[in-house]
Formats: C-alpha cells, structure tokens, sequence
C-alpha cells in the first residue's frame, strides 16, 4: 500500500490494480474497493492527488517509509509485539477466518496468497471476485462498527 500510485486506481470500477512487477509472486492483483474507502480514497485525492497515495515527507516521488507507519503505531500506544504495519494483514486474515462468513480461499486470494499446493495450483484459478467484494464491504462495515464504539473480541493467542 505504501507505493501505491492514483493511476492503479480505477474509483468508478471500485477497484485497484497492483502492477506484477510490486507483488511478490510476479502476477497482478486486483482489490474491490468498498464504499468507505473510495470516500477516503477521494479525500485522500484532495491531499496527495499527484503520483503516490502515500509520498514520504522528503520527496513526493518515494513513498511513506515502513518506519514511518510503525512510529505512527508506537505513538498511538501499540508495542512492536503488539501490532505492526505488516500486521495488518494477519489480523485481517484472522478476523475474516474466524467470522465464519467466508470461504478461506477467498480470503487468501484477498491476499494474494498463492495456494502452496503445486497440484492444486496448477488447476485452481478461480479469483472469487463477488465474494471479495462482499467481504470488503463487510471488512469496512466492521471497521466502522468499532470506530462507534462495537465490542472488540480479542484474538485467540
């Protein structure tokens, strides 16, 4: 997300498009966007709207250091064992898993993961787009609920 550019973003299509050449497995990879984020993303436009969503403070071309978001994290109160930038993700992954809602293959294609499985990689393909979209939407929902207030159920350890 750091490097992430406006021109991958298509906001009338709710979706970015994360170039091959920034994922780790060498393929692109498209993200629904909820409607919670295209009205962040399009405040955020206002602010950043140039190359880069997120630009360092140095220079408009490179992008937010890791260090930087990790402070940020350190400054709201969360311990590095607590809570990291990256970390983001597994708590996601954690949150959609253990809801129950979805299909875990849907969740890992969310993340780009690639199935380890060389058999079944070779044959599964499948991207489960409408149910991403759906848990996007969810996912922003759910954020939303605990910015009010909602009830916050600790991760098992």
């Amino acid at each position: 997300m750091r490097f992430a550019a406006w021109k991958e973003f298509d906001l009338d299509a709710r979706m970015w498009t994360i170039p091959t050449r920034r994922m780790k497995m060498r393929r692109p990879h498209r993200v629904p966007l909820a409607p919670q984020t295209i009205a962040v993303l399009e405040e955020l436009r206002t602010l950043t709207g140039r190359y880069l969503l997120f630009p360092g403070v140095r220079s408009p071309s490179r992008p937010l250091s890791e260090n930087t978001l990790n402070a940020a994290l350190r400054r709201l109160g969360y311990a590095k064992d607590d809570m990291s930038s990256h970390g983001f993700r597994a708590a996601a992954s954690s949150i959609l898993n253990e809801c129950g809602k979805w299909n875990a293959d849907a969740i890992e294609a969310q993340l780009a993961h690639v199935e380890a499985n060389a058999v079944r990689k070779a044959y599964a393909r499948a991207e489960y787009w409408e149910e991403r979209v759906e848990m996007m939407a969810h996912w922003a929902d759910r954020l939303d609920e605990l910015r009010r207030g909602g009830i916050v159920v600790p991760l098992r350890a």
